[in-house]
């Protein structure tokens, strides 16, 4: 006979109080409208890129280059698809924080991409400042 503790499936859910409620996020996902999920996207994109580009009180400590061209990729490519989906009120302040953060990217790169290479610019063509 073993003592061992049976393990939990690691398929099912925490169970009890921790346990999320996923049907009340459900119906409070189902009351979100779209443009309001597409600029949270955006933001949190936006947030994690300026982390990892070093730009926030912490700097270097965060800094990583490499995955912050990946979410100022993804972030251009949110902007792009969503073109006609957002308005220019919300689009304007999205467009100018990536135009910031692919410009940030630029200065920071030790040798910096050919204009028109850097990331996102396959969306949004080559940035200068």
């Amino acid at each position: 006979m073993s003592n061992a503790t049976p393990t939990p499936d690691s398929t099912e859910p925490p169970a009890g109080p921790e346990a999320p409620d996923f049907d009340a996020m459900a119906r409070d996902i189902a009351e979100v409208p779209a443009v309001e999920v597409i600029v949270t996207v955006a933001v949190n994109l936006m947030s994690a890129a300026a982390v990892k580009l070093g730009l926030t009180e912490e700097g270097e400590e965060h800094k990583d280059l490499d995955e912050a061209r990946k979410l100022v990729h993804a972030l251009a490519g949110l902007l792009d698809a969503s073109t006609t989906e957002v308005s220019s009120f919300h689009a304007a302040p999205l467009r100018d924080g990536l135009k910031s953060l692919q410009l940030a990217f630029r200065e920071a790169s030790l040798v910096p991409d050919e204009p028109g290479q850097g990331p996102g610019e396959k969306y949004t063509g080559p940035v200068y400042g």
